[in-house]
């Protein structure tokens, strides 16, 4: 099994959007661990020069190759092509570590976004402070908030047929789940839509509460240690995944995405009945019953256009 580092430069990102036509910048074997470096940062959120805070030189490089064309949606590192992976199969991804990749990262309110739009007409931009050492944000108020990274942003490429997508909206590749669970030792099962499976992962948060409220989290560079397992879709162990799924090492996890929030519960709720019918004997009633006694489901996030529940299901239950 061997293991690659891809580092963020102007040719291994790309800004805002997922698409099946992108080539892959790193292909490698079902079982290799990536190193990923994942940077976030536009012109408009960086610090002035006399803050004391530091630009990333992998930002200050990317920013120089859009040459000023606008940078809108979140700076996503790859896409890594898995071998032998066809539409069907099932992505095993295992988040073996994530690394805090700067001393700073921000918050932005931007008005007509977000969870009130009506409430907050101005944008407001906050940069924290960010101690790697003691894994604290330090909020402009001296508040210290323990960190707990993950990447807002996993996905593979989407169906063909959907063409370019953007990375704000998850869909039924991923891309932008903003799942906080999703942190180092979690894994993450993604439905192959492409030869390939094209993976690709950005939008570092240093921490971030169900729902992102605001529209934004810690935004922060990030940088994420990745094992690939293939599962072929002729794995009775491993049926057809039409959504993505994940686990942490106490839960299994259920995702439902839709505009409407409503619906985001359902398809959670549905999601993990089908999971709880697979792994066990029981009946769609009775896995009904057992989610209403023993799953709890979290709004994961309220402000991407396509809004979130994930469901959570201790593990031990299921006998």
């Amino acid at each position: 099994m061997a293991r690659h580092h891809l580092p963020a430069t102007p040719d291994t990102v790309r800004i805002g959007v997922f698409s099946a036509e992108f080539p892959p910048v790193l292909t490698v074997a079902s079982g290799d661990t990536v190193v990923v470096e994942c940077v976030s940062g536009r012109p408009e959120v960086l610090p002035a020069p006399d803050s004391g805070l530091r630009v990333h030189p992998a930002v200050e490089a990317i920013i120089a190759a859009q040459r000023g064309a606008r940078m809108v949606g979140h700076t996503i590192t790859g896409p890594i092509a898995i071998e032998g992976a066809r539409p069907g199969d099932m992505l095993e991804v295992r988040i073996e570590a994530v690394e805090l990749g700067w001393d700073w990262g921000y918050n932005m309110i931007r008005p007509l976004l977000g969870t009130l739009p009506e409430d907050f007409h101005d944008s407001v931009l906050t940069h924290i402070r960010v101690d790697r050492e003691r894994r604290v944000g330090i909020m402009p108020w001296g508040t210290e908030i323990p960190l707990s990274p993950f990447f807002g942003v996993m996905g593979v490429a989407p169906p063909p047929a959907f063409g370019p997508v953007s990375s704000i909206q998850p869909r039924v590749h991923g891309g932008n789940l903003d799942n906080k669970e999703l942190v180092a030792g979690s894994t993450l099962y993604l439905p192959v839509w492409n030869d390939g499976a094209l993976f690709s992962a950005g939008d570092g948060h240093g921490v971030q509460g169900d729902g992102e409220v605001c529209v934004s989290a810690l935004e922060m560079c990030l940088t994420g240690t990745f094992t690939f397992v293939l599962h072929r879709a002729t794995d009775s162990a491993h049926p057809l995944l039409t959504q993505p799924r994940a686990e942490t090492p106490t839960h299994y996890i259920s995702m439902g995405i839709n505009e409407d929030l409503d619906q985001a519960m359902k398809q959670a709720v549905r999601e993990m009945i089908a999971f709880i019918c697979a792994r066990t004997n029981l009946s769609r009633e009775q896995a009904y019953t057992f989610c209403s006694l023993a799953v709890d489901f979290h709004v994961t996030q309220t402000v991407n256009g396509e809004k979130g529940v994930h469901g959570m299901l201790p593990k031990g239950l299921l006998v």
